[in-house]
């Protein structure tokens, strides 16, 4: 939970606006950023065998994803060359625990574009 924490809240920008505290440990919490919420939840008993977050993506659709790409960037997430597909810049990084996270949001630029700076 505290990497996830440090991924969310001090690389991607989100605020803890809730949390649930159980036997001294922080097992939920409501994460903000903007107009967007997203709740992490630790479990109590050990994972299932697997590979954690695989085939998981979380999709986020923004005023301006290229804003996010370089807020992010710059307090050191990595995330992948943003790109335009069906018509959306599309920024994607992955987070600690291995989920697909997505920001997108609408552009004229032509498919297939990459963002050059």
């Amino acid at each position: 939970m505290e990497t996830s924490l440090r991924y969310y809240v001090d690389g991607l920008g989100f605020e803890m606006t809730r949390k649930w505290i159980d036997q001294g440990k922080l097992r939920w919490c409501w994460l903000e950023l903007g107009s967007a919420a997203l709740m992490l939840q630790e479990v109590r008993q050990e994972p299932a065998r697997g590979k954690v977050g695989e085939g998981v993506s979380i999709w986020f659709q923004c005023e301006d994803a290229l804003a996010i790409y370089r807020e992010i960037t710059s307090r050191g997430i990595q995330a992948a060359k943003p790109f335009v597909g069906n018509g959306m810049w599309d920024v994607s990084l992955t987070d600690p625990d291995g989920y697909k996270i997505h920001f997108e949001s609408p552009t004229d630029v032509p498919e297939e574009t990459e963002l050059s700076e």
